[in-house]
C-alpha cells in the first residue's frame, strides 16, 4: 500500500466489498460492467474550467433543508435533525444526520475520528459559502468519497481476532472494559452500511438542492466512479438523492433522463485511474506514511494500554491494537443502528483528549501518506491532464457538461487536494505532538475525507468581474485558494485557477515515480 510498510494501520480504501454485516438483512447490489477506460480525473475536469463556455443562469439561492423526504428505497429516510448535545450512553430519539448539517451526534468524539469519521459540515468554519450577491454559479464539480462502510476484510479479522484474544486471557472484566466479556463481533467487511447509504442518498439532495435554481433543474450531471462495489454504490446512492430531489421540484425540467453513473473507472493494478493512487510505483513503494504514524502511535499509545489493561488483568495490548480498539468505536457506531444514533461501548474506553491524538494520528498518516509530506503526493494526481480523456469526443470526459460528479476513496482524494494546491498555506505537520485545523491552515484527516466527504468545484460569474471566478469548497468550508490573487471571499479569477495550477499541468515530479 502506497505509503506504508503494514496494511493492518492504514488500509488500502480499494478493496471490492462484498460481504454484509450479518445483523442487516442481504440485499443484492446491481452487477457493474467493469470498463476500462484510459485516465480520468478531476485536473482534466479542471482544465475543462479554462475552455468551457460560460452558462449564464438567473440567480442562486441556497435552499432551506429538506425535513423529510421518501426515496426510492422506502427504508432510506433523512429526517432533519442535529444536536452536538448528546448523552453518550442513550440510543436518540431523533435522527443524528441531516442534509444540511451532515452527523452531529457525540460531536465531542465523532468529529475526530479521522478518516472514520461520519461527513459534518463545515460551513461555520470560515469564509461564508453562500454564493455572494450579483454572482450566479455557471458550473460545479462534485468529487465524492464512498459513504460510511464496514471495516476492510482484512481489519475485520484482525479485530474480530483482538476481541477474541482479549475474551480468552482477562481474569476480570471492570469498569467501561466491562461490555467486552460478551461483545460479540458481528461487523461484516468492506461494503457500505445502511447509515453510509442514507449518507450517500442526502449528499445528492444537498447537492440538488443546493444548486437548484442555478443549474440542476436543467442540467444532468454526468457521472464517473472508480471500480469499487462500495463507490459505485454510493454513486447510485447519490443519484437516488438527486432524482427524488428533482422529481419532486415543480421547476425542475422533467422531460431530461436521469442521472446515472456514465463511466466506471478500473481499479486493477496497471489501469490509467487517477480516481485512484496506484499509478506511481515509487509513491506505492514508500513507507514514509507508516512510519511516522508508528512513531506518534508510540508516543500515545502506551498511556492508554496501560488504563484499559488495569480494567482488563490477563491482558497485554500492543500500540497498535490500542488503535484497533480506537478504530472500533467508529465502526461499531456507523454499524449498530441504520443511523448511527446509538454510540458504541468502545468510545468510552477512551477520553476526548485521546480523540484528539487519534485523529492527528490519521491527519499524520494521510499528510505523510498521500499529501505534502510525501514527495511523491500530489505527483499522484499530475496524469489527470492526460489530453487522453479531454480530447474532443472523449467518451470518458464530454467538455459540454456544466455539472459533474467524481465518486472515489479518501486515498485518492488527498492527493486532488494537493495537488490542487488547496492546503499550500499547511506546514509541514509536527510528528511528535498535535497541531489543530487552525494552526494547519484547515487541514486535518476528518475535516478533509471523512466517510461521504465531498468537494465542490463551482465557477461563477459576478458582476463585479468579466472574468469567471472560481471557488472550492470541501465538506462546505470555502478553502481559500492559493497561488492566484484569491479575494477575500476566497475566488480567483478563473485564468488565474488554471495558471495556478502549473504543478499538475507541467508533469508534477512524475519522472520520480520511475526512480529505483
Amino acid at each position: 500500500m502506497a505509503g506504508y510498510k503494514n496494511n493492518d494501520r492504514h488500509e488500502e480504501e480499494s478493496l471490492l466489498g462484498k460481504h454484509r454485516d450479518r445483523r442487516s438483512s442481504a440485499k443484492s447490489s446491481p452487477a457493474v460492467k467493469s470498463r476500462r477506460w484510459t485516465i480520468a480525473s478531476l485536473f482534466a475536469l479542471l482544465a475543462l474550467v479554462s475552455v468551457a463556455a460560460v452558462h449564464m443562469v438567473n440567480g442562486y439561492e441556497p435552499s432551506r433543508e429538506v425535513t423529510l423526504v421518501e426515496r426510492a428505497r422506502p427504508d432510506l429516510l433523512v429526517v432533519s435533525a442535529s444536536s452536538s448535545q448528546t448523552n453518550k450512553n442513550a440510543h436518540r430519539s431523533r435522527a443524528c444526520n441531516s442534509v444540511k448539517g451532515g452527523y452531529q451526534c457525540f460531536s465531542g468524539i465523532s468529529h475526530r475520528w479521522g478518516q472514520y469519521s461520519p461527513y459534518f459540515s463545515l460551513a461555520d468554519a470560515g469564509v461564508s459559502n453562500t454564493v455572494p450577491e450579483k454572482c450566479d454559479v455557471t458550473f460545479v464539480q462534485v468529487l465524492s468519497r464512498h459513504g460510511a462502510r464496514y471495516p476492510t476484510a482484512s481489519k475485520s479479522k484482525k479485530y474480530k481476532a483482538l476481541i477474541k484474544a482479549i475474551q480468552a486471557n482477562a481474569t476480570a472484566f471492570q469498569g467501561k472494559a466491562a461490555f467486552l466479556k460478551s461483545y460479540n463481533y458481528t461487523l461484516g467487511s468492506d461494503d457500505l452500511t445502511t447509515f453510509g447509504e442514507r449518507q450517500m442518498v442526502s449528499s445528492g439532495i444537498k447537492f440538488y438542492q443546493s444548486y437548484k435554481k442555478a443549474l440542476t433543474r436543467d442540467h444532468v450531471p454526468f457521472i464517473r466512479s472508480s471500480d469499487s462495489s462500495r463507490v459505485v454504490e454510493s454513486g447510485r446512492f447519490f443519484i437516488q438523492g438527486f432524482q427524488q430531489s428533482k422529481l419532486q421540484d415543480r421547476a425542475a425540467d422533467h422531460t431530461q433522463a436521469n442521472a446515472t453513473i456514465n463511466v466506471v473507472i478500473s481499479e486493477d493494478t496497471g489501469a490509467n485511474n487517477t480516481l485512484n493512487h496506484n499509478t506511481c510505483p515509487a509513491f506505492e513503494a514508500s513507507t514514509l506514511g507508516d512510519d511516522v504514524s508508528e512513531n506518534y502511535t508510540s508516543i500515545i499509545a502506551p498511556s492508554m494500554a496501560q488504563r484499559i489493561q488495569s480494567n482488563l488483568p490477563g491482558v497485554t495490548l500492543t500500540n497498535d491494537e490500542v488503535i484497533y480498539l480506537m478504530d472500533m468505536c467508529a465502526y461499531d457506531t456507523i454499524a449498530t443502528t441504520p443511523d448511527a444514533s446509538q454510540v458504541s461501548s468502545f468510545c468510552a474506553l477512551f477520553t476526548e483528549a485521546e480523540w484528539s491524538q487519534y485523529n492527528y494520528l490519521q491527519s499524520l498518516g494521510k499528510y505523510y501518506g498521500y499529501g505534502a509530506g510525501n514527495p511523491l503526493g500530489p505527483t499522484q494526481d499530475d496524469t489527470t491532464t492526460n489530453h487522453t480523456i479531454d480530447a474532443p469526443g472523449a467518451a470518458s470526459f464530454p467538455v459540454n457538461r456544466t455539472l459533474y460528479a467524481d465518486f472515489t476513496h479518501d486515498n485518492g482524494m488527498i492527493p486532488i487536494f494537493f495537488a490542487m494546491g488547496l492546503y499550500n498555506g499547511t506546514a509541514p505537520l509536527p510528528q511528535d505532538h498535535i497541531q489543530s485545523e487552525a494552526q494547519a491552515d484547515g487541514y486535518s484527516a476528518a475535516w478533509t475525507v471523512p466517510f461521504a466527504a465531498r468537494a465542490y468545484i463551482e465557477m461563477m460569474q459576478c458582476s463585479c468581474s468579466a472574468e469567471p471566478l472560481v471557488r472550492v469548497l470541501v465538506n462546505d468550508r470555502v478553502v481559500p485558494l492559493h497561488g492566484c490573487n484569491a479575494d477575500k471571499l476566497g475566488r480567483c479569477r478563473r485564468s488565474d485557477f488554471v495558471r495556478a495550477l502549473s504543478f499538475a499541468r507541467s508533469g508534477g515530479d512524475w519522472a520520480s515515480c520511475y526512480t529505483s
